[in-house]
């Protein structure tokens, strides 16, 4: 689905981002509107490095439905959340015009590798997998954690060990599905029945299966399951577990990446990468500078 610029570049609210967050982080439930992207000056030094032909890029999204990952506005149409408002700052910045579509996590990828899509923007995770065929230019560090009911009973999940004979939902196709399906074996190794891990295309099939007690437990990112655990009563935050660094996905050799990088560096130095996370209540992801795909984060 191809989802116009208007709607992508639509903004509403007070234009106050932290009473937008504080408000948000009081279990009210609403979605941040605060406008903290449409002053940006173009950055000349920046859009000097874009290679020819740069002027209209296409970005994929994956839309999973709970900020701050990319959501809608009340409206139902306007496309917002962290990775929305990066990826609109970054174009400002550069002063070129995105054709946003959507796209399901898992596809977003591979598609990059054949040219559908330029950028790219779904809280992708920097990864040694990932590095062999895609390139990222960093803008926020994040990770993986666990959420559960607060009844659960769960204690925090430092090792995955701590999991076994539990029903663990997470999303298709992410780190989160990778690093259980891996390490499902070390349960029998500890003499353990093994976790069984479910997957859901859809944020909120997910959070359902929690509530409903069809899931023991739900692995997302660090910022998602906090957002979640503020907002959704009767759930609570368990661990972080591993911190990654989070950048906009690129073809291998894409020569996009240094303009990118510029220009969100840019936006860390003019203080709009500030007020972006302080919208989001996501100031504990703040990276000091945006690298073009470092190795991947060791716990």
């Amino acid at each position: 689905m191809t989802v116009p610029l208007a709607l992508l570049l639509t903004a509403c609210g007070t234009g106050d981002p932290s009473a937008d967050a504080a408000g948000a982080g009081a279990g009210s439930g609403a979605v941040p509107t605060a406008d903290v992207v449409s002053g940006i000056a173009r950055n000349a030094a920046a859009a000097r490095l874009l290679p020819p032909g740069s002027g209209e890029l296409t970005l994929a999204v994956s839309v999973g439905g709970t900020p701050p990952g990319t959501t809608y506005l009340a409206d139902g149409r306007t496309l917002t959340g962290q990775d929305v408002d990066f990826s609109r700052a970054v174009a400002k910045a550069l002063g070129i015009r995105l054709k946003v579509e959507q796209a399901s996590f898992e596809a977003i990828l591979p598609a990059l590798d054949s040219g559908k899509y330029d950028i790219g923007a779904s809280n992708f995770g920097v990864t040694e997998e990932r590095l062999g065929t895609i390139d990222f230019v960093t803008y926020i560090n994040d990770g993986q954690g666990f959420a559960a009911r607060a009844d659960s009973g769960l204690s925090p999940v430092t090792d995955l060990v701590r999991l076994c004979g539990r029903k663990v939902a997470t999303s298709a196709g992410t780190t989160f599905e990778a690093t259980l399906t891996e390490n499902v074996h070390r349960c029998a190794e500890a003499g353990k029945k093994p976790y069984e891990v479910r997957t859901y295309s859809e944020t909120g099939a997910l959070w359902s299966s929690l509530q409903q007690g069809r899931s023991d437990v739900v692995m997302s990112t660090i910022n998602g399951l906090r957002y979640a655990v503020a907002h959704q009563p009767g759930l609570e935050f368990l661990n972080e577990f591993h911190r990654l660094d989070v950048g906009f996905a690129l073809r291998k050799g894409s020569p996009l990446a240094p303009a990118l990088q510029a220009a969100v560096n840019g936006l860390i130095e003019d203080g709009t990468y500030d007020r972006i996370l302080r919208k989001w209540g996501t100031t504990g992801s703040a990276i000091p500078r945006s690298e073009i795909s470092p190795p991947e984060l060791k716990s």
